[in-house]
């Protein structure tokens, strides 16, 4: 994770951008981006999005480098990841190719895992459940979902998920806009 806050440093310095023109630009507080640049705060996907916006990259500038012009995704070229602060591990499903409107997701959710907090933001998402099942809270409304079941909502939507199993939980996610 300290790879990804140097990188944020290095951009905004790269850029030209004091730390209060890209709290302007991505509409987080000065005082949090300090904190992230130095590494003494987690970051959510969505703050990391809104820095990724700000700077003019595509989010996946901050982890490592992969591209694909053959649009295929072997199982073996497939990396998980986790962003700190949260129990979920993605793994990118997509190439990369201009125009990309769609962001594929696998998103593993440990046992029991807990979110309370709310997110919304521009675009749609989708889930389809592969294996146990999740609860999604949207615009205040609960939703249990199994495997086989799916969810489609728009992120304007206030939303959060949680896994309240023993067992793992294996979503389908694909979502709109693209922040990997």
């Amino acid at each position: 994770m300290d790879e990804i806050y140097q990188k944020i440093k290095d951009l905004r310095v790269k850029n030209g951008l004091t730390l209060k023109e890209l709290s302007e630009k991505s509409e987080l507080s000065v005082s949090f981006l300090s904190q992230v640049e130095r590494g003494a705060s987690s970051l959510a996907i969505t703050s990391l999005k809104k820095i990724a916006d700000a700077l003019q990259v595509n989010i996946t500038e901050f982890f490592e480098d992969y591209s694909n012009a053959n649009y295929i995704i072997k199982e073996s070229e497939q990396k998980p990841f986790q962003i700190e602060g949260s129990q979920f591990t993605y793994t990118r499903l997509s190439g990369e190719f201009q125009g990309r409107n769609i962001e594929p997701l696998l998103v593993t959710l440990a046992p029991n895992q807990k979110q309370t907090q709310n997110y919304s933001h521009p675009g749609e998402e989708f889930y389809y459940v592969l294996k146990g099942g999740a609860l999604f809270n949207v615009d205040g409304k609960e939703y249990f979902v199994r495997k086989g079941d799916s969810i489609h909502f728009p992120s304007t939507c206030a939303h959060f998920v949680e896994n309240p199993l023993n067992d793992e939980t294996t979503l389908l996610c694909v979502l709109t806009p693209v922040i990997f």
